[in-house]
């Protein structure tokens, strides 16, 4: 992969199940644990998230690709699914939504689609988790030049068609995203690299909150196949501003942050986290975007 470190950086600090008409108040936001990603039916996650057919993408979720083993999975409930443009602005996902929903179960993994209706996708079995997998599965070709799409993952009833901001009822305070490619050449992606006495560490979270304001959980992993190599991936990102978050956590107290373009940022006298804005852009070819955090630990 061709990685290029490029930015302008800045740091900084129902209709459904429910009638339109019966929406008195916003619900209020939703503060999601775990994380949601892509893969293939399997649950195998497929590198770069750069997929040959829009068939054979899958949603797939609970704690978090290479997640330690405390870490906390997606709460349970009814969710809903939903596929768009990387703004948001088009809706892909060409069935009801009724017909994209997903149980989450105790253990904090897909369980079942919800409900068993002849409309539910399709679903299969992680072979690692033994949670489901669920075909994201008809939607339309994005407008995306990139070949750019977004899936997101909100609560059903948190699904609010007159809240500001919203994106075909998906409030994205409320709301998992995840980006992926389809047919695509290039690929931009933000990567979090963890540094702990001149070694990178492995297992340690990064929080992704798009553009939109909708937000993931990645892990730092080390996985050639995936061209993962110590890193937290952030895959197939669109252009505008992304924040990247890092707290303090098991294994790394956070020293200091270098920005992309090479900025130092420290916490703040009492914080125990640093956030950095990147705005990555495609130049058509594969470009990386480094976030590199010092643990003093």
């Amino acid at each position: 992969m061709i990685r290029k470190i490029l930015s302008v950086i800045s740091v900084c600090a129902l209709a459904v199940g429910l009638s339109l008409a019966a929406a008195v108040a916003a619900p209020p936001l939703v503060q999601l644990s775990g994380a949601i990603f892509t893969s293939d039916a399997s649950g195998v996650p497929v590198n770069l998230n750069h997929y040959a057919d829009k068939r054979d993408v899958y949603l797939n979720g609970g704690p978090g690709i290479n997640a330690p083993a405390d870490a906390a999975g997606l709460p349970p409930g009814v969710y809903a699914f939903q596929v768009t443009s990387p703004s948001g602005k088009a809706l892909l996902s060409t069935d009801p939504v009724e017909c994209r929903r997903v149980t989450i179960g105790a253990n904090g993994l897909f369980q079942d689609v919800a409900p068993s209706t002849p409309c539910g996708h399709v679903t299969g079995i992680d072979g690692e988790h033994g949670g489901i997998t669920v075909q994201l599965y008809p939607y339309d070709d994005t407008p995306n030049p990139g070949g750019v799409y977004k899936v997101w993952l909100t609560p059903y009833d948190a699904l609010d068609c007159k809240a500001a901001g919203n994106k075909h009822c998906f409030v994205p305070g409320n709301s998992k995203t995840d980006n992926y490619k389809v047919k695509a050449t290039a690929t931009v992606e933000i990567d979090t690299r963890f540094h702990r006495n001149g070694d990178l560490v492995d297992g340690l979270a990064a929080t992704w909150t798009d553009t939109l304001g909708a937000s993931n959980v990645k892990y730092s992993e080390y996985a050639p196949s995936r061209l993962a190599f110590h890193e937290a991936h952030v895959e197939a990102v669109e252009e505008g501003t992304h924040t990247i978050s890092v707290a303090d956590q098991t294994g790394c107290t956070i020293g200091k942050v270098l920005t992309p373009n090479g900025n130092t940022v420290k916490p703040n006298k009492g914080r125990v986290s640093v956030s950095v804005s990147v705005a990555p852009y495609s130049s058509g070819a594969d470009t990386t975007y480094f976030v590199d955090v010092y643990c003093i630990n």
